[in-house]
């Protein structure tokens, strides 16, 4: 097996409405994650949701280190080990939502301010048909939303509230050194 190539803002593919899977213990399902695996490790992310590879099935992986998790939130951070999540849902506990900085593996090179929900619980499956079922908040919660937003077909910007927002990884140093939330 081989990574695929990760599609590109733009791709139709991207905008496609992914199609629930039926049984999620096939071998055809198993073999997506694993090409899933291979393709977000060699893109360098930490998430990846089967649409950003070309196949509409609703299947995502995440996982988060737990540096990155400390980064984002602040404070210690345990990781969150490697996540299937087949035909995912999710449950907004609060209705608050914080700002934070996103990119994305189909929009290479950019960064943006997204609002997400600060506190959701998703379910979905494994790849034994198990029910995998658990609360999140920060950054776990930030990247299952923006993950499961693959399935629908939206992409990181559709969520943004201020455009002057997006900025080239670039440019983020000085763009952080005049930053200021716009109303």
């Amino acid at each position: 097996m081989t990574a695929k190539p990760i599609l590109k803002m733009g791709n139709p593919l991207l905008r496609e409405l992914a199609a629930p899977v039926d049984d999620p213990t096939t071998e055809e399902i198993r073999s997506l994650v694993e090409v899933m695996r291979l393709s977000m490790a060699e893109a360098g992310g930490v998430g990846l949701a089967a649409p950003q590879i070309g196949i509409l099935l609703r299947v995502v992986i995440f996982s988060v280190p737990g540096d990155r998790l400390s980064q984002e939130d602040g404070g210690e951070g345990e990781g969150i080990s490697e996540t299937v999540l087949i035909n995912p849902k999710i449950e907004i506990l609060e209705e608050e939502t914080a700002l934070g900085w996103e990119g994305c593996l189909s929009v290479p090179g950019l960064r943006g301010l997204v609002p997400r929900f600060t506190k959701i619980q998703y379910s979905g499956q494994d790849l034994e048909g198990h029910l995998v079922q658990r609360e999140a908040h920060g950054f776990h919660a930030r990247v299952v939303q923006h993950e499961v937003d693959h399935l629908d077909g939206i992409l990181y910007p559709e969520r943004m509230t201020d455009l002057r927002n997006l900025v080239y990884e670039t440019e983020m140093q000085a763009f952080m050194e005049t930053y200021k939330v716009s109303d």
